[in-house]
């Protein structure tokens, strides 16, 4: 295959390919290698180019035993590390033998199973806790406290209690894994937004009461109505508006506003905003970015006392990617903390 058929042919295949000849200088690049490696890297020896020793054994046992080999490369800048799989396949024979390597990004898939990996090790630790109390309890009442009905009633309100937080454990992995499901499903039908935080208060101002916090709404001025959908945006609301009266009670006082925005940058378009404030004892900021992550609490113990899960606002994110919106949190210590649910405003004519 001559020099320009050979160079027409690599640049139409997608991955970066590197061709390596058998005097183990680097013979051809295309595009995507040269966009990864660099300019003027043909005739370099691959050692100055490829200088990680696993994909430099790859290629030195490929070009002396003439075997097909896989290994991994790592490719990082200054925000994220890129994972390539690497295949060194030999090719040509006599004088033009040589080895060619191709670079598969697989980052997305290395991502999604060390995901999965944590999601399986955190679900189990978190049954861990209530099961081993439950396992203990009830040896316990068979054993010791058969007879004790004092010991009885306190154990069996504490097995309720965790089998409680077992139960809202397991229903918010199910609204996770449909709310994950939907994530791409746009919704159509237009809310009004007010009308809907109105009911959730409605829903949880015994809630209120029992905590003796003062909810309260101020009425907004004209504000369009959205795409959504109406379950997940209760859901949302919900969330925020208990997590407020529960985490920030200590302020006795919970307050949701409404408001427009002419164009958030990050939306790229008008939207709306509604915020949830409380003046509870705030958040430090080395929390604020991860409290979108799954099983993630700013205050464990405090939140397992108060029957969080660590997952409800990462239901809150999904849904809101769905409904292409978005979360923004502030919070100083002392002060209390803000939610925010900025979703974007639909063009004239949407849902009709």
């Amino acid at each position: 295959m001559d020099g320009d058929l050979l160079r027409s042919v690599l640049s139409g295949v997608p991955l970066p390919i590197v061709l390596v000849d058998r005097n183990e200088r680097i013979r051809r690049l295309n595009p995507p290698a040269i966009a990864l490696f660099g300019q003027n890297m043909e005739g370099r020896h691959f050692l100055t180019v490829l200088r990680q020793p696993a994909i430099i054994d790859c290629l030195t046992d490929t070009l002396r035993r003439g075997v097909v080999h896989e290994t991994r490369f790592n490719q990082k800048d200054h925000t994220q590390e890129t994972v390539y799989r690497v295949v060194c396949t030999p090719v040509g024979e006599g004088a033009d033998a040589g080895v060619m390597a191709s670079f598969e990004d697989v980052t997305s898939v290395e991502t999604a199973g060390q995901m999965r990996r944590d999601f399986v090790a955190n679900v189990s630790h978190e049954l861990r806790t209530p099961l081993t109390a439950l396992i203990g309890f009830i040896e316990t009442l068979r054993g010791p406290a058969r007879n004790d009905a004092a010991a009885r009633d306190r154990f069996l309100g504490t097995m309720e209690r965790e089998a409680q937080r077992m139960n809202r454990l397991v229903n918010d992995l199910l609204s996770l894994s449909q709310v994950e499901t939907e994530e791409r499903i746009r919704p159509t039908d237009l809310q009004d937004v007010p009308a809907l935080v109105e009911s959730v208060c409605h829903s949880l101002r015994p809630l209120a009461e029992d905590g003796d916090i003062a909810l309260e709404i101020l009425p907004p001025d004209a504000l369009p109505m959205v795409l959504g959908d109406a379950d997940q945006l209760r859901q949302v609301f919900t969330n925020l508006i208990e997590n407020a009266m529960k985490y920030g009670r200590d302020g006795g006082r919970v307050v949701v506003r409404f408001d427009t925005i002419a164009r958030d940058p990050i939306l790229a378009g008008p939207a709306i905003a509604i915020c949830v404030q409380d003046y509870g004892p705030g958040i430090d900021s080395i929390h604020i970015h991860r409290l979108t992550e799954r099983f993630y609490r700013a205050d464990d113990h405090r939140s397992q006392q108060l029957g969080g899960t660590g997952l409800g606002l990462a239901i809150v994110k999904h849904i809101l990617n769905r409904h292409r919106g978005r979360l923004k949190i502030e919070s100083r210590l002392g002060e209390g903390s803000r939610f925010s649910v900025l979703l974007p405003q639909p063009p004239r004519g949407a849902g009709q």
